[in-house]
């Protein structure tokens, strides 16, 4: 950090388990997940305006600037805190686009949290999350910045305790629309809301898994590949997918297991964060 100059991490996050449990009036479907931060990040670099300009220097070739949730977090940010500042944003994408881990989401709350900081408003929490709700489910889960019990359509939020773990994440190159795979008609939409928030290991499933590896096999193929080596854990797909992930008893374990997939199978490791690192922004 530096004066009118920030670079901060935008982190990834894996869903433990996703529930459809119902669907709203609206055409939302709500939601039970546990969601977990992991140290695999984007990288945001944020450039202070005096002239009020939001602008992105820098951004993923798959998302114009206009659709890009960073550049929309910092236009919200500035409506509702009504700042005279702007902002320069260069967005470092590491994270694979449409895979389930929640990269644009991160980059949005990443840039609220920023910008907090570095226009110098000192939001509160709570006011930032309700901000980061208009930008779309998740985002208000990376504000909130801890491993957390999910409901509603992912806004209502429930810190829990989860263990430092590791992870070996696969990255198939498919693409995943989220509006497709819950417009499925043979999604699952009824699953039964959990009676009190202690899971054991091994709980739950991804509701979404089926409609999501029918219209894309190759997240079904990843997924069998990895499970064969976490046989105790399993493996599954995380939000809307295509990521899939499997947890190891340590680094070594989940960086074995990576190099005995098929030569054509990328991914990577990570580890489960127990706070965002950008925690104190708030």
């Amino acid at each position: 950090m530096s004066a009118g100059a920030i670079e901060l991490p935008a982190p990834a996050k894996l869903n433990a388990f996703l529930h459809v449990t119902g669907r709203r009036a609206d055409g939302y479907h709500t939601l039970e997940s546990l969601f977990l931060p992991i140290d695999r990040c984007d990288m945001i670099s944020l450039v202070l305006r005096e002239d009020g300009a939001i602008l992105r220097t820098c951004g993923p070739d798959e998302v114009t600037a206009a659709e890009d949730l960073a550049v929309r977090a910092a236009q919200l940010l500035q409506n509702h805190s009504r700042t005279r500042f702007g902002v320069a944003i260069a967005v470092d994408k590491r994270l694979p686009v449409a895979s389930g881990l929640g990269g644009g989401s991160s980059d949005a709350a990443t840039v609220l949290l920023g910008l907090n900081r570095l226009w110098g408003l000192g939001m509160p929490r709570p006011a930032l999350m309700e901000i980061a709700l208009e930008l779309g489910a998740d985002v208000p889960f990376f504000v909130f910045g801890e491993p957390a019990f999910a409901q509603g359509v992912g806004e209502e939020l429930l810190p829990v305790t989860f263990p430092p773990t590791w992870f070996a994440i696969l990255t198939p190159s498919t693409r995943v629309a989220t509006s497709s795979v819950f417009a499925a008609p043979e999604l699952t939409r009824n699953s039964g809301s959990a009676k009190m928030v202690v899971f054991s290991e091994g709980y739950g499933r991804n509701d979404l898994y089926a409609a999501a590896a029918a219209r894309f096999p190759e997240i079904a193929r990843h997924l069998d590949a990895l499970a064969c080596e976490a046989p105790q854990s399993g493996a599954r797909m995380t939000g809307s997918g295509g990521c899939v992930f499997a947890a190891f008893e340590s680094e070594d374990a989940a960086r074995r297991a990576l190099l005995r997939m098929p030569d054509d199978m990328k991914g990577f490791v990570a580890r489960s964060l127990a706070r965002h690192p950008l925690w104190s922004f708030a």
